[in-house]
């Protein structure tokens, strides 16, 4: 997510005001487990998740047939020095939208159980586009 940092929090006040920012609380094993099963096929940036969206055949990309490999970041160890770091980082940034009145938090593990709230909420927040026969 954007901003990760309070400075990066306050560049973005200096060219925009926000009037919502959404924080999706997802467990830290959760997001761990996650980052750990994604692998890549380096040619084409192409991302696979071991759980989730694997390839046909498990260390090959689906398309040339090449191997596939996990980025040093997102071995396991990495992942959770990096989630860590994160957290220490997002804490102020988390506590000034809160301060601010326009932070709303999303809670859980699995994304089609989180979406409909966050899409409810947009959805009160952004008006409808009409096309061009409704108008």
């Amino acid at each position: 997510g954007f901003p990760r940092t309070l400075g990066q929090a306050e560049a973005l006040d200096r060219i925009c005001e926000l009037d919502l920012v959404i924080s999706l609380n997802i467990p830290f094993e959760t997001l761990k487990d996650r980052l750990s099963a994604r692998w890549v096929h380096p040619a084409s940036g192409r991302v696979y998740n071991m759980d989730f969206n694997p390839p046909h055949v498990q260390g090959v990309d689906d398309l040339t047939g090449e191997a596939l490999v996990q980025r040093e970041d997102d071995k396991p160890e990495a992942v959770a020095a990096r989630l860590r770091k994160y957290k220490d980082a997002a804490k102020p940034v988390i506590e000034l939208y809160k301060s601010r009145g326009i932070l709303h938090s999303f809670s859980g593990t699995e994304t089609n159980k989180i979406w409909p709230y966050v899409y409810t909420l947009l959805s009160s927040k952004i008006p409808p586009i009409l096309s061009d026969e409704e108008n």
